[in-house]
């Protein structure tokens, strides 16, 4: 009971720390407007970038890659000390983190697709992990120009590399399953748009692509994007 009861509060306190949306946050306190109006409607990093530029880019690569690494510091920290078990308490605080990242309470539960909150988690993971994961990405970014392809492809590695990493330990098998589906799912249309061929290529860019705020999100295809 004592375990789930700490479980529950890595998991609240992860989640609240995975609320603080740094695409959301940079476009409203400093360029006084909001990312979510814009492009995709989407709270990540890459509609961030798309629409504003580079200029504030990495504000919202240091908060969510931040937030991240608290939130892992608090879980492993604490399920380190308490049950012995580091990785366990980095997982369940990676998905408290990816659940907040994605459907943030103080926004509406309108956020990002948890990528780069799931790139820094699996830093802490393992450096197998992260090599395949990372690899995946760029690997599949650079030569196609897909984030939302590299993105998928490098969640989906996770739960395999962890198998191959500690073998098939289900308590750490299925948060990574967590994981890998939250992303996933928050892709799903892209899958859709990439496996008819209309999904938009990454282009690097300083200044913003668009301009003006679109009437409404839902009067267009969503164009890709990651946390």
């Amino acid at each position: 009971m004592f375990f789930f009861f700490v479980a529950a509060v890595v998991l609240l306190v992860s989640y609240f720390l995975g609320c603080i949306n740094g695409s959301v946050m940079t476009s409203h306190f400093v360029i006084k407007d909001d990312v979510r109006k814009h492009g995709s409607g989407n709270a990540g990093l890459t509609n961030f970038y798309r629409t504003y530029g580079a200029k504030y880019a990495l504000l919202v690569i240091a908060c969510d890659m931040g937030k991240t690494v608290v939130a892992a510091l608090i879980g492993g920290f604490m399920f380190d000390h308490l049950f012995g078990d580091w990785l366990l308490g980095i997982l369940i605080a990676g998905i408290g983190c990816e659940l907040g990242h994605i459907f943030p309470v103080f926004f509406g539960f309108k956020g990002g697709k948890g990528i780069l909150s799931g790139g820094v988690l699996v830093l802490f993971m393992d450096w197998r992990i992260a090599m395949v994961a990372w690899g995946l990405f760029i690997l599949l970014w650079l030569l196609s120009r897909y984030v939302s392809l590299g993105s998928i492809s490098g969640a989906g590695s996770i739960p395999v590399t962890a198998c191959l990493v500690f073998g098939f330990l289900w308590r750490y098998l299925i948060p990574c399953i967590i994981l890998a589906a939250l992303v996933i799912y928050c892709h799903r249309d892209n899958i859709r748009r990439l496996l008819r061929g209309t999904e938009s290529k990454f282009k690097w860019h300083v200044n913003p692509i668009c301009e003006e705020p679109l009437p409404s999100v839902n009067q267009q295809e969503k164009s890709e994007d990651t946390p």
